[in-house]
């Protein structure tokens, strides 16, 4: 936890706040904070700075925050993932948030198993969980916006021609001739298939619609480890 990361109803005053939980039990066993230490701190959606520790004891802590800098800027990226299994689900969306891309639409595609869609990652509470400790470990406070289709051709007809525009579209496909461009100077938007890739069908979809086909190597990766390699190639 690089920051930490406030929410509004932490505040009991305008620069005071009282923290419980999991970000007290990291400072106690990880920082190993006292009072008047400082550490980074950041409110979500708005801007970091720093808190020192005016009251700590195991039940709660108390700080005297200061924000006064903005957040990183964000990747110019969206992700149109197709819905991996849980745990690389999870690893997906902390990786990243933390790279700082902003937008994420999770899609259902030929090879998504149906079971995949009734996990607790995709309540509420699960998402923000990951994306939360992706923050944090960025020092960012900007929570990425996380839109769910499950009707892939509906929304490619219908829905990925404005997503896209002004933007470079790639759709990865290991058996592409070309490769992934490096630097892309601009808006990105990035599809990545489930394990074993997007159908032909899919994959032509997409062409027709405006994206390209673009591959890593002949090497296939899994999606926890190809989404990560793609956004560095790309930026």
């Amino acid at each position: 936890m690089n920051l930490i990361l406030l929410f509004a109803e932490d505040f009991v005053a305008p620069q005071r706040v009282r923290l419980h939980g999991r970000r007290l039990q990291h400072v106690l066993a990880v920082h190993r904070a006292r009072v008047g230490d400082e550490l980074r701190v950041g409110l979500v959606n708005a801007q970091t700075g720093s808190g020192v520790i005016t009251a700590l004891t195991r039940e709660a802590m108390e700080m005297e925050v200061a924000l006064e800098h903005d957040p990183p800027p964000a990747l110019p990226a969206t992700l149109l993932l197709a819905l991996p299994r849980p745990k690389s689900l999870q690893k997906v969306l902390q990786t990243t948030t933390a790279m700082g891309v902003k937008r994420i639409v999770l899609l259902a595609t030929w090879r998504v198993e149906k079971s995949f869609w009734d996990s607790p990652v995709l309540r509420p509470e699960g998402l923000r969980e990951q994306l939360v400790r992706g923050l944090e470990q960025a020092r960012d406070t900007v929570l990425p916006e996380i839109a769910v289709r499950k009707r892939f051709k509906p929304f490619v007809e219908d829905e990925v021609p404005d997503l896209i525009r002004g933007s470079c579209a790639l759709v990865a496909h290991p058996p592409a001739a070309q490769p992934c461009p490096h630097d892309v100077r601009g808006r990105v938007t990035l599809a990545v298939g489930p394990e074993g890739g997007f159908i032909p069908y899919e994959v032509e979809l997409l062409q027709a619609h405006g994206f390209t086909a673009v591959s890593l190597g002949v090497r296939s990766l899994r999606v926890e480890h190809a989404v990560p390699a793609l956004l560095g190639r790309l930026f």
